[in-house]
């Protein structure tokens, strides 16, 4: 394996980081409104998952109130 000197690693990382092609700020807005959407959406799942199993642990076990 053949040894790199920071000098030139650090020019391939700049080099590399050249070709990377960087979201819009429209892109990067419509992903992370979509990311919130989803959030909500599971916690609503999840919320009613929760709601669920709790009313059918307690109905099985005929405790609560």
């Amino acid at each position: 394996m053949a040894k790199t000197s920071p000098v030139q690693f650090f020019r391939q990382v700049r080099q590399e980081t050249a070709k990377v092609t960087w979201p819009t700020r429209k892109e990067t807005a419509i992903t992370t409104g979509m990311v919130f959407v989803f959030v909500i959406l599971m916690s609503i799942f999840f919320l009613l998952v929760d709601w669920i199993a709790g009313w059918a642990v307690t109905s099985i076990i005929g405790m609560g109130s």
